[in-house]
């Protein structure tokens, strides 16, 4: 249920709105870029390593930690916990958007105040929409929890800053959903002997879950959702090395039997998109398909400025070496190509396969990319709200 707030606190908010910017981003019309972000205040992501920031930073038990070089190789701030060598999806987005700087993370502890007016991070890396995902590399932030601090300690600071209550200003904002993979990768996979719970069992699960998960933030005033889809994770140079000490694929190829499963998951959060109209009355969604976005660059990477699409950039400690095959050596080497690779490290995209996704998800035409609208034209619907 959404909280309930005083009358006098809804009539101030009200009053705010009608004879002030407080509760509003549209502080200028004098150019195009300031129009078609009019009413979009910022972010809340949600989700793992894809979109976190480096709220993992901060978490003293967890392995799961991209604060060193060669992370941030290319980004101006350096190593900040993003898992790749610059930025990731959802800073790319925001610069398509103008909004302001970087969004913080919730687990710094300088996070609060008027740092939060234009959204905050809460993904954390090896979490997933599971409770238990994650656990092996100790401490992380699963995608309940994230909820929850969202709710408990970001909304009634937010409340004090912007003068007026949660459900009149979280519709200017984006809820950025970007999680799933781990549920396979460091859960189903990895417990697969143990259960007989099926692909399809554990998967519409793994969605129902999800989707109460976003009724709660719906129920809490979001009402514009960005989902992004599961990667190619069959794909990635930890999926291959996996496999490769039995021969049964290619150096080049992929481990289908894991991309098969992340095909459905997104398969169902596709559906969730259009189911969401009955289940969250008022809302919009956008459905990212990242699958098929770096699918297609695996495919024909020449044509679309890549050259290496199975190695990591940089220095992964393999399983052979006592690593997990995931992240780079602390102050390893990276490749000096960068934007020509597809994965950084073990799992992880490169900042070039970022910004194709980022472009796609902000203005392709292509339904079979995007769903059922590109995020420029849910943008340009602040306007007319």
């Amino acid at each position: 249920m959404i909280r309930k707030t005083p009358i006098k606190l809804i009539f101030s908010c009200l009053s705010v709105l009608a004879y002030s910017s407080t509760c509003s981003t549209t502080t200028s019309h004098s150019s195009g870029a300031v129009k078609e972000r009019a009413g979009i205040k910022g972010f809340f992501i949600f989700g793992s390593s894809l979109v976190d920031n480096g709220n993992n930073n901060y978490l003293q038990n967890s392995i799961a930690k991209a604060d060193y070089l060669p992370y941030g190789i290319d980004f101006p701030l350096g190593p900040t916990g993003r898992f790749t060598n610059g930025k990731n999806v959802v800073d790319l987005l925001g610069d398509h958007l103008k909004l302001p700087s970087f969004i913080p993370v919730f687990t710094d502890p300088s996070t609060k105040g008027s740092k939060i007016v234009h959204g905050v991070n809460y993904a954390s890396a090896s979490s997933g929409i599971l409770d238990d995902t994650g656990s092996l590399a100790g401490q992380v932030i699963n995608l309940n929890q994230q909820i929850r601090n969202f709710e408990k300690v970001t909304l009634p600071e937010l409340e004090a800053q912007v003068g007026c209550t949660s459900g009149v200003v979280l519709p200017n904002y984006l809820f950025i959903v970007g999680t799933g993979g781990n549920d396979y990768s460091f859960n189903y996979f990895l417990r697969k002997s143990k259960s007989n719970v099926s692909l399809q069992a554990f998967t519409a699960n793994l969605t129902a879950s999800l989707s109460q998960q976003l009724k709660k933030l719906y129920n809490l005033g979001a009402r514009k959702f960005v989902l992004m889809s599961v990667n190619p994770i069959g794909c990635s140079p930890m999926a291959m090395a996996m496999v490769m000490t039995n021969r049964r694929t290619r150096s080049n190829g992929c481990v289908q039997g894991v991309n098969r499963a992340a095909h459905l998951f997104n398969t169902y959060l596709k559906s969730l998109v259009d189911d969401s109209k009955q289940l969250m009355p008022g809302s919009t969604f956008v459905f990212v398909n990242s699958y098929k976005i770096i699918r297609d660059i695996i495919k024909n990477p020449i044509s679309k400025g890549f050259k290496d699409t199975s190695r990591p950039c940089c220095e992964v400690a393999s399983l052979s070496e006592g690593g997990n095959g995931v992240l780079c050596k602390r102050g390893g080497k990276a490749c000096a190509e960068r934007s020509s690779h597809v994965f950084f490290d073990g799992l992880h995209p490169t900042e070039a396969v970022n910004i194709q996704i980022a472009s796609k998800a902000y203005e392709s035409d292509l339904k079979t990319e995007v769903y059922p609208t590109n995020i420029k034209s849910l943008a340009k619907s602040f306007v007319s709200n």
